[in-house]
């Protein structure tokens, strides 16, 4: 499978867009790891000047988001991380959708954590393992369910619930500031996403999120 032709890994979040913009922050200094072809970084640039840094494993998606980026390493965060200049900081941190693909999480994000400027920030977008259809699939049909995307994206190492994602960010030395629900009844893109909205009741709606998009700065 070609990453570069899978329409979940291209394309600009508008959803991680919106959760920077209800921050309050202006970007100056961005580290988009996992930045694909490198759309997120190029409207940070458009819209607020900023200066981007991306990380991007597949050589294909880095190649294109360095016609946008200031600077773009292709390779695993893990190696990104052995190479980055000591002195480095960034005022915003966006690790969308990459912590479940690497095997130590949590030194990670502490490493990450450790970049930040004073009153930067980190948004984490992950993907809720408690959805309802894992439940189904392991309960009902008694087996896990691999994909090319989403939830059980085959590549995924590691699987978070709520509450493993604030044990995370806590224990990176984060505080959490905001957490954003993308609501999803279908784990894919059925029509029946349309109204997902009303899911969106404490006590149910945790089996209907489909990821997580947390906001966090230094403790």
């Amino acid at each position: 499978m070609s990453f570069a032709l899978n329409r979940s890994y291209i394309g600009l979040r508008g959803d991680v867009v919106e959760v920077l913009l209800d921050s309050g922050i202006r970007p100056r200094t961005v580290l988009d790891v996992g930045c694909a072809t490198g759309e997120m970084g190029r409207y940070l640039k458009e819209h607020f000047g900023a200066t981007v840094h991306g990380v991007e494993p597949v050589a294909e998606m880095a190649g294109i988001a360095q016609t946008k980026l200031d600077y773009v390493f292709t390779g695993l965060a893990e190696d990104f991380v052995g190479q980055l200049d000591p002195q480095a900081t960034y005022d915003t941190i966006i690790l969308a959708d990459v912590l479940e693909h690497t095997i130590d999480p949590w030194t990670l994000l502490a490493f990450f954590r450790s970049r930040l400027a004073p009153g930067g920030i980190i948004v984490i977008s992950m993907p809720n393992v408690r959805h309802w259809s894992t439940i189904f699939r392991l309960a009902i049909l008694g087996d896990w369910p691999h994909r090319d995307r989403g939830i059980h994206d085959r590549t995924h190492l590691r699987f978070f619930t709520l509450r493993n994602m604030r044990d995370l960010v806590s224990g990176a030395g984060l505080m959490l500031l905001n957490v954003h629900r993308n609501l999803r009844i279908d784990e894919g893109f059925g029509r029946i996403n349309a109204i997902s909205s009303i899911t969106n009741i404490p006590g149910i709606r945790a089996f209907f999120v489909f990821q997580y998009i947390l906001t966090c700065k230094a403790a």
